[in-house]
Parts: structure tokens; sequence; C-alpha cells
């Protein structure tokens, strides 16, 4: 008898917990196209999920195991200040492209180490920070004091 009372508690918090984990996993990401610009003329495009909330800024790439070569997420911070990532519950290896309001890339931290607590720090005060795959930073040639474009940054929100 004592133990039915323990199960359907245990039942109940396993569900609760399910389901919360389910809710934040589903939470919606608007999308847009972004531009970088390199120095040497050459213009890479991509469709980038776009982090505008706290609740979506926490989330960011966790949990998810692949993500298209011409994709990524950008984390818009509402102004220019001091940023710190990290990789907690990422399984994907990343290239964080911290940017400047003007979409001036001021530093690029290439391949963060999945699931790594260590802080990644960008450097100086940024509006913006970029999530692409892990290597396509190289891959492709980007590199500080390339632009980035698009209409979040371009609009200044």
């Amino acid at each position: 008898m004592t133990m039915l009372p323990f199960v359907t508690k245990s039942a109940f918090m396993a569900l609760f917990l399910f389901l919360a984990g389910a809710v934040s996993a589903q939470l919606h990401f608007d999308r847009q196209e972004l531009l970088i610009q390199t120095k040497d003329g050459r213009t890479h495009q991509f469709d980038v999920e776009l982090a505008l909330s706290p609740q979506q800024r926490s989330q960011g790439l966790m949990h998810r195991e692949t993500m298209p070569a011409d994709h990524g997420m950008l984390f818009d911070f509402g102004e220019s200040r001091p940023v710190s990532m990290w990789m907690k519950n990422t399984p994907l290896p990343l290239d964080m492209l911290f940017i400047q309001r003007d979409g001036i890339i001021s530093h690029i931290h290439e391949r963060a180490v999945p699931f790594s607590e260590n802080i990644i720090d960008s450097r100086g005060p940024v509006a913006y920070v970029l999530e692409l795959n892990g290597g396509r930073a190289d891959e492709l040639g980007i590199q500080p004091g390339d632009r980035v474009v698009s209409e979040r940054i371009d609009a200044g929100k």
C-alpha cells in the first residue's frame, strides 16, 4: 500500500520531466536568409534560425544532432555587450562567429567541443553570435573583418 503512492509520484514526476523537455525542445525559431561577405569578394548564403528571446537563446542548438551545411543560428542580444557561450547539451561541433552591431565579425571560435561546459568568450562587446557547423568558417575562408548581412542585422533590431 505504501508503494503505490511512491510509484504514482515517481511516474508523475517522470511524465512531468518528459513533457517539460518536450515543450522546451519545441520552441519555434523564425528563419531568415543571411549572407557573409568575405574581404576577398566572395559571398556565402545561409538559412538561419533566429534566437531572439531569452528562452530561445538559452536553448540554442542544444540537443540537435544534425544541421545542413548551409544552415545556422543567429543569436541577437539586442545590444552590444560582452557575450559568453557554451556547448552544454550540444552534440554538434560549432563555429561561433561573434559579430558587432555593424555586421563585422570581430572574433571566430572554431570547432567548439560538443557537450563542453567551458566558457567561450566574445573577447569584447558584440550584438550577435552566428553558430555554423564546426569547420565551415575555415572551409569557406570566413575570417574576422568579414561582414554579415541580413534583414535583422541591417535593421539594427
